[in-house]
């Protein structure tokens, strides 16, 4: 059994507006989920991008517009979003208050491509509890 306290990780910047908590991955010896949070300031969040998996998304406080592929809708908090493998998504923070979100991916190793700029990101391998590479 592995336990990890919230007190022993910090938030990291991914990018302006959002900050991120690693839970599990790879890096911290989970084989098949990466799970975080993120906190995300009023009019950020997550830009266009897709994952080779399927995404659920839990909205835990805040306010958010959400796009997956085609769709769009207004969500806050209790609300749940599955996102299919490969489907373009993002979400920004439409609310007043912090934006905060539960984000759970069926691979161990985050890895998404950012349709703005056309880019790879991969995150959280074995060996580095923070570890960014870009493709």
């Amino acid at each position: 059994m592995r336990v990890r306290e919230d007190t022993a990780v910090e938030r990291e910047v991914w990018r302006d507006g959002v900050e991120t908590l690693l839970l599990a991955s790879a890096a911290t010896g989970a084989a098949q989920l990466t799970v975080f949070e993120q906190w995300c300031t009023p009019g950020h969040g997550a830009p266009l991008h897709s994952h080779a998996v399927e995404e659920v998304l839990r909205i835990l406080a805040g306010r958010a517009q959400v796009v997956v592929s085609e769709d769009e809708c207004a969500c806050s908090a209790g609300s749940t979003i599955v996102v299919p493998a490969g489907a373009v998504h993002g979400f920004t923070n439409v609310g007043d208050e912090p934006l905060h979100v539960l984000a759970i991916l069926a691979e161990p190793i985050f890895e998404a491509h950012y349709v703005a700029g056309a880019r790879d990101v991969r995150r959280w391998s074995p060996g580095s509890a923070a570890a960014t590479t870009a493709r």
